[in-house]
């Protein structure tokens, strides 16, 4: 049992959490909790902690499992949760080139510009699965995928959602538009409101920062800008929100070909 913050697998831990320059270098992220732990697909393990309480409780669930066991308040200590429930992995990063989210046709995706919320993210891609879209494009400048507070609130749609992360967005678009992909831009000064264009041909959902939208040179790229009536003094909606009534839109067009 390991009983001390002092530990080069605790410190390593902690450095995985904090650090997403850590997770890139070792190419590893961090997930809790036992529903996550029970969604990792096996091949991506690659090591299991768990506090000694959980331990002693979940026999059956370790069973045949190489795992290390923490102290109880060590493991309280490395949680990034309020209330641990008592098991964590470290876990391998998985690469998508970017042909594998144009394999389904017509391709549904989203294009993110610079998110920040890690909330934001996570909910995008949890609401992403939700309406069956085929991955999700991010930049560079977007929060990490794997911050701890994403992967929570992906609630396991991180194993299941095909993800690029690009270095040149505007390069990445042309690539989709060379392929057939219509970019629709979300934006509060769009030509028409969101339900009026076809979405059942491969199109993709560009969705900007939260404080700023999209970059005038982003947005410029789309194909058609597109927006959402508001009613009241309301201006605009939650980047997440206004993501999933595009993404939803297109799956209730699709469902009805």
């Amino acid at each position: 049992m390991i009983t001390s913050m002092g530990n080069a697998q605790v410190k390593n831990l902690t450095l995985l959490l904090k650090k997403a320059k850590a997770r890139r270098e070792q190419g590893l992220f961090v997930i809790e909790g036992r529903k996550m732990f029970e969604e990792t697909p096996k091949e991506w393990l690659l090591q299991i902690y768990v506090s000694e309480t959980f331990e002693m409780e979940n026999k059956a669930l370790l069973s045949g499992k190489t795992y290390e066991t923490l102290s109880d308040s060590v493991f309280g200590a490395v949680s990034d949760t309020q209330a641990p429930q008592g098991i964590l992995a470290l876990v391998k990063i998985p690469e998508y080139p970017l042909e594998r989210l144009l394999l389904k046709t017509p391709a549904h995706l989203l294009i993110l510009e610079s998110i920040q919320d890690p909330g934001n993210l996570g909910t995008m891609l949890r609401t992403g699965e939700g309406a069956g879209i085929d991955g999700i494009i991010l930049n560079r400048t977007t929060v990490d995928l794997f911050n701890p507070k994403t992967i929570r609130s992906t609630m396991g749609s991180i194993f299941r959602v095909p993800f690029f992360v690009s270095d040149d967005l505007l390069k990445t678009m042309r690539f989709l538009k060379e392929r057939g992909v219509t970019l629709y831009a979300a934006h509060l000064d769009g030509a028409v409101s969101y339900e009026q264009p076809d979405y059942t041909k491969p199109a993709a959902f560009l969705i900007g920062n939260e404080g700023n939208g999209l970059s005038n040179e982003i947005a410029k790229m789309a194909d058609l800008s597109v927006k959402i009536p508001m009613a009241g003094q309301v201006e605009s909606l939650n980047a997440a929100i206004s993501a999933a009534l595009f993404m939803y839109e297109a799956a209730r067009q699709r469902r009805r070909v």
